[in-house]
């Protein structure tokens, strides 16, 4: 999900590789030869190098140009009008990305920050990633003024969800497979420890504040809160999202109490105190309005 420059329209990404805007229309494709019949509706995973798989998104507030980190097709843009999407970058370092992952603009330069997840593995086999604890996964900068992309981290596991913060001096960077929020001074060369999650964590959506909304995206069935060294006590049953302050303390928790409607959050966008709820499976966006 995305909001535009109006902060009024949502981009909801689909599994098929298409994008649609709600209250108005922006469809932009990742491809001009994708094959409308073949890709709409899509749910075979074996044909997502084909059709396209969005995942990032995000609004240049600056020119209404929406940015696309798609896993297969790497760092896109599209003018606020839609239509097909232009292929900014597919590697760095003659290195070809092979899991572009999600993405964040920095609204003074205009330079995009996004993660490839691994060199070695494609989205449709991620759990790879996690299972041979792959450690190939790269966060990375594109500089829009000379089109180049700069290598930033690397020997990142599952690098997942990124954000920079309200001032744009620093970022936050999930690890889905360490459960770990890193953080990433702009200008250092490494990245220090921000927090330790109880489940795998997804993306980072900033709110107005400076806020971060962290999505917990799997772990019901697989680890248990008391089981993972370090993490933080979230006091909740099933927690599905932490709001972080910038320094790392726990602001908020969203609690899923097991129910379908919370199953499989992979991201929380917070407008006016309304949540907005993104899932990479579920067939729906949520909203949870706040009094």
């Amino acid at each position: 999900m995305a909001k535009d420059h109006t902060s009024v329209y949502l981009t909801v990404e689909f599994s098929s590789g298409k994008i649609q805007r709600k209250l108005g229309l922006i469809l932009p494709s990742p491809s001009p030869h994708r094959n409308k019949k073949l890709c709409d509706g899509l749910t075979n995973t074996n044909l997502e190098s084909i059709c396209g798989r969005p995942l990032g998104l995000k609004f240049n507030s600056a020119t209404c140009d929406l940015y696309i980190a798609d896993a297969y097709f790497g760092l896109l843009v599209v003018g606020p009008g839609g239509g097909v999407a232009k292929q900014l970058a597919t590697s760095a370092e003659g290195v070809p990305f092979k899991f572009t992952n999600a993405l964040d603009i920095d609204t003074q330069t205009g330079e995009v920050y996004f993660t490839d997840s691994s060199i070695l593995f494609q989205r449709r086999v991620y759990m790879s990633i996690i299972i041979s604890g792959d450690k190939t996964g790269r966060l990375l900068k594109y500089d829009p003024r000379t089109k180049n992309v700069h290598v930033l981290l690397k020997g990142l596991q599952f690098p997942n969800g990124v954000a920079l913060s309200k001032d744009n001096s620093f970022l936050l960077l999930a690890q889905s497979t360490t459960f770990e929020i890193l953080k990433f001074q702009l200008g250092d060369s490494k990245a220090t420890f921000f927090a330790q999650l109880p489940r795998s964590p997804d993306n980072i959506k900033r709110n107005a504040k400076g806020e971060f909304w962290v999505a917990l995206n799997s772990g019901r069935k697989i680890q248990l809160q008391n089981e993972i060294e370090g993490a933080k006590p979230l006091k909740t049953v099933d927690p599905v999202a932490v709001k972080f302050d910038e320094k790392g303390n726990v602001i908020e928790v969203l609690d899923g109490d097991y129910g379908k409607q919370l199953n499989s959050v992979s991201e929380v966008e917070e407008h006016e105190g309304s949540l907005w709820i993104g899932s990479a499976v579920q067939p729906y966006v949520g909203l949870i309005i706040k009094a």
